[in-house]
């Protein structure tokens, strides 16, 4: 009696085993039927806001002489913006810098001195608005201010987008929708059918110039320096494949 328990035991083990391998096998070749594509979303667009920079200085050996000038300069250069259609909201003065300069200088044994040489005084001004273009207009005028006595550096524009969220779910869907016609493409070239999607992953969302020669990053390129941009973002897709 034991022994044919026994035998009756080996037996469902062996049914039990055969039957884990062929399962693992069917997994196996099911899991290769899979094929991976890769679609791209692509679209081109144009900045929706701006923001300018510079700044202006002054130097004297006295502050408040210095302070006195710097906030001449302020008035002049508010004054020239907002006559170009600037509005006063989207101007913004921030703090000004002060600093201590000093000339270097030797005596006659060799030895470095310091010799203070007067008070420099710096303000940034920063511009940021929707109306691109005319901003845009005025930082190419703004040496125009050199005529009333005042010195602005003015930086290059940095051009933003202010729907991107909206932009990369409208990436998304597009390169979604090729990989998925790629996959429908490979199938029917195999004589198989296109099964369920079984995994998705998605690529690092690009922005860069249009028609420009920038590289991508894998961080993801942020172009600010175009007005005019194109925004790409890759889908990869694996489908299941009967």
């Amino acid at each position: 009696m034991k022994q044919a328990l026994g035998s009756i035991v080996i037996g469902l083990a062996v049914v039990i085993a055969a039957a884990v391998l062929s399962n693992g096998y069917m997994n196996r070749n099911k899991s290769e039927n899979v094929i991976f594509v890769t679609g791209l979303g692509s679209k081109d667009f144009v900045s929706d806001l701006i923001v300018w920079n510079a700044s202006f200085s002054r130097r004297s050996m006295d502050l408040q002489a210095a302070y006195a000038e710097l906030n001449k300069d302020r008035e002049i250069i508010k004054t020239y913006l907002v006559g170009k259609g600037v509005g006063e909201a989207s101007i913004v003065f921030a703090s000004v810098n002060i600093q201590k300069e000093y000339d270097e200088s030797r005596d006659n044994n060799g030895n470095y001195f310091s010799t203070f040489a007067g008070y420099s005084l710096t303000q940034n001004i920063t511009i940021e608005s929707n109306e691109v273009d005319k901003i845009e207009g005025v930082s190419r005028e703004v040496t125009e201010l050199i005529n009333q006595g005042v010195e602005l550096y003015s930086q290059e524009p940095q051009y933003y987008y202010t729907k991107l969220a909206e932009l990369k779910i409208e990436m998304i869907a597009a390169a979604t929708q090729d990989a998925k016609i790629r996959a429908e493409q490979i199938a029917q070239n195999s004589n198989g059918n296109l099964g369920g999607l079984k995994n998705a992953t998605m690529g690092i969302f690009q922005i860069t110039g249009q028609n420009s020669s920038e590289d991508y990053s894998w961080g993801g390129a942020f172009n600010t320096s175009s007005k005019r941009k194109t925004a790409s973002i890759t889908m990869r897709l694996g489908y299941l494949v009967d």
